[in-house]
């Protein structure tokens, strides 16, 4: 059985014999010992194209999806929120009904938490009704 290493060239070699002039002492082979298949030295595999690469950074953590989505509500919440105040003062600019409009584009990626999933399309449902009723939708 032969154990190759990782650039295809064996590690251990058979051994060649030996001249012992004492027992104590170290001595060298008479001739070199040639590998019995010669191996050509190959480049290291590449680890795939840029396609694999990003899709392995693509992975998400669950929680940190979940993390994401949650803040992506309390967001829209917020906006929602200072919509009212701008209504009940009667000061609504236009850049709360951008904010608005950016928060419902966000509001539409999946947490995997089925629950969440189900608040989210409710805060969802009701940006875009306020959208619609500021005709912006």
């Amino acid at each position: 059985m032969r154990i190759y290493g990782p650039n295809g060239t064996t590690l251990g070699s058979p051994a060649g014999s030996t001249r012992r002039a004492s027992s104590s002492g170290f001595s060298l082979p008479e001739a070199p010992v040639a590998p019995d298949e010669p191996r050509s030295v190959a480049a290291p595999k590449a680890a795939g194209n840029i396609d694999a690469l990003l899709a392995m950074q693509g992975v998400e953590d669950p929680t940190e999806r979940r993390k994401r989505s949650v803040a992506r509500g309390k967001g829209a919440l917020d906006v929602l929120d200072d919509l009212k105040i701008g209504l009940l003062s009667g000061n609504l600019d236009a850049a709360t009904m951008h904010r608005l409009r950016d928060a419902a584009a966000h509001l539409k990626t999946s947490s995997g938490d089925p629950g969440l999933d189900a608040v989210l399309s409710e805060i969802e449902l009701r940006v875009e009704v306020e959208l619609a009723k500021a005709g912006q939708f």
